[in-house]
């Protein structure tokens, strides 16, 4: 995950002196939850043993009803991306994906390395010839799943960083 030197005010806190609410905060990592969890079929078919991306994807939703501690959900979104380590391609991008959408609680920006992740595991599990198609489609359903309070947020974050660090949000 690419952050840059200096952070978005909009992705920081009211309370850490920038200007996102608490309520924006809780709701981008809920749509990151939903973007991991849409492609986690791909590290479980994988790893059908190992639960713990779908633990982080359940802790960020925790997370954002208030249930577990921003500590706890960091933690789960660490121990989805160490289930990735020994893997390659759409089951580790899904990993990643889900251990980027926990540590939204810890800084916000992470919601782009969640959607971004599961864009990239679309493309590595598409068909050949097919990946950018699926990525894009992918991309489109992530969009689709925006709610309103926080799109035009995360649409400027995608125009903003994505020729930096992804460049996958072309849909």
């Amino acid at each position: 995950m690419i952050l840059p030197k200096v952070r978005d005010p909009r992705f920081v806190t009211i309370r850490r002196g920038g200007t996102l609410t608490d309520a924006d905060h809780r709701l981008l990592a809920l749509w990151a939850a939903s973007c991991a969890e849409h492609v986690l079929d791909l590290f479980e078919s994988a790893r059908p043993g190992d639960p713990r991306p779908r633990d982080a994807i359940e802790h960020a939703r925790a997370w954002a009803r208030g249930e577990v501690k921003m500590m706890q959900a960091r933690a789960a979104g660490g121990h989805a991306m160490g289930a990735a380590r020994d893997l390659r391609g759409a089951a580790r991008h899904a990993a990643y994906a889900a251990g980027q959408a926990a540590v939204v609680a810890h800084v916000a920006a992470h919601e782009l390395g969640a959607a971004a992740y599961a864009i990239k595991a679309a493309r590595a599990a598409a068909p050949k010839g097919q990946s950018e198609a699926a990525g894009r489609a992918e991309c489109r359903w992530q969009r689709d799943q925006l709610p309103e309070a926080i799109r035009e947020l995360v649409l400027d974050d995608q125009r903003l960083r994505n020729d930096i660090c992804w460049s996958v949000f072309h849909c």
